[in-house]
């Protein structure tokens, strides 16, 4: 069946905007471990300059400063003060500091960053945890993006939005302000660096971006595949994603109750060093169960008693490509969604000219490994019209939530925006081949 006649695309376009900004430290190798004694003598002259000011200078110059970006952030003073406290050990070998002149060096060592100037895309939805002022017969939900700006770093940034009764999809308006969250906790392990960070609850989720904080994710966090996760009557929202040092990948994992305190975990195992991981909502037979591609080419199932240790090594090849719209490779679009029929598991397949296009498979409920039938065809493909963007001839997803006896689908064009579609679930069931 032609895929026109079952998905009900929405008239809704998410987009980049370039007006919004989060403001990020600004390092002419200031902190400790930036070694280099030319840049270190540089930050000092910045320092010297600003302690040589007169106080009402000085003074005037903060309030100019204030006034110059007043609107664009919230508590931009105390963000300055933030960041001079970030600075403690650099500025040690400085006279004592007044406030202002310790406001004013803060804001110096600062930068505005368009987080989303360049795309909006590789959406993901779970249910949002908190179902108050949901439409009757419907469900809120929060939709996590892939946010890219200058210089391609990408960051995770989100949106929340109700679903009506039948299916009507809407997104709540970005708030106007966006920031960053304050690192809580690191400690240092022989994978990486776990990273506790926390928003204040003032701020709506639409503000709240996820920056790297990491040397492994120092060029982005890219593709979070969140999945509403439930062991023992608890729910938690687990997220894998690809930390790009901009050298290499790996996976890791992000996790969170209310959407305000996150925390980030490398991933152990082979299976770690690959991107895709995508986690299923629900144990398997007493363990953790995985969608991972261990070759670049092919879909494993993998088990784990660990949520943070995944070897790929014993994984099961469960998906291989076999129609030519995928003879490039295949991925997994999204944690499987649990339906009476079984695991549907949207993939992603490459063709011709690396076009990318979107199909589903059906596992077995049991038995993940046993593939009960697959799209002979794409489900979505690159539109005629909807293929020119960063990335030419891509459409893609993150994740698909259910909701009763529809599948809520939002899927990124040409790596630039992102939009949504649904189906019933009877009708994506009919598409596939046994």
């Amino acid at each position: 069946m032609p895929h026109s006649r079952f998905l009900n695309r929405q008239a809704l376009h998410l987009r980049p905007d370039p007006g919004r900004v989060v403001v990020r430290p600004f390092k002419p190798a200031t902190e400790p471990r930036d070694l280099n004694p030319t840049d270190k003598t540089r930050a000092n002259h910045i320092v010297d300059r600003v302690l040589a000011l007169d106080p009402a200078v000085a003074a005037s110059q903060l309030v100019d400063v204030l006034e110059n970006f007043d609107g664009r952030h919230r508590n931009l003073l105390k963000i300055f003060e933030a960041r001079a406290d970030d600075m403690e050990d650099a500025l040690a070998a400085h006279a004592n500091f007044s406030n202002v002149q310790r406001q004013l060096v803060g804001a110096y060592f600062l930068h505005e960053y368009s987080f989303e100037a360049a795309a909006l895309f590789n959406p993901s939805i779970v249910a949002h945890p908190d179902q108050s002022g949901a439409p009757p017969g419907g469900r809120r939900f929060i939709l996590s993006l892939r946010a890219v700006g200058e210089g391609h770093v990408s960051s995770l940034t989100f949106r929340s939005g109700s679903i009506t009764a039948d299916g009507s999809v809407s997104v709540d308006p970005a708030a106007r302000l966006a920031s960053i969250p304050k690192v809580t906790e690191r400690h240092a392990g022989p994978d990486g660096d776990y990273i506790t960070v926390v928003f204040t609850r003032d701020e709506e989720l639409s503000e709240r971006v996820i920056f790297p904080v990491t040397d492994a994710q120092s060029n982005g966090i890219e593709d979070a595949r969140f999945v509403e996760f439930t062991d023992g009557g608890r729910t938690t929202y687990y997220a894998t994603y690809t930390a790009y040092s901009g050298r290499a990948i790996r996976s890791e994992l992000l996790e969170t109750g209310d959407f305000i305190t996150f925390r980030m975990s490398p991933l152990k195992g082979t299976a770690a060093g690959n991107k895709g991981m995508a986690l299923f909502p629900r144990k398997i037979n007493g363990r953790y169960a995985m969608i991972a591609r261990q070759d670049n080419e092919n879909l494993y199932l993998i088990h784990s008693d660990d949520l943070y240790a995944w070897n790929g090594d014993d994984g099961v090849a469960v998906l291989k490509p076999k129609f030519p719209w995928e003879f490039v490779q295949i991925g997994n679009c999204g944690s499987p969604i649990e339906l009476d029929a079984g695991w549907l598991l949207l993939t992603h397949g490459v063709g011709p000219v690396r076009k990318y296009s979107i199909g589903a498979v059906l596992l077995d409920k049991n038995d993940p490994s046993r593939v009960l039938a697959r799209s002979r065809e794409p489900l979505v493909r690159p539109e005629p019209s909807q293929r020119e963007g960063y990335v030419p001839n891509v459409v893609y997803t993150c994740g698909a939530i259910r909701h009763n006896d529809l599948i809520i689908l939002p899927y990124a064009i040409s790596d630039t925006f992102s939009n949504f579609a649904t189906t019933t679930i009877q009708s994506l069931l009919e598409t596939l081949d046994g």
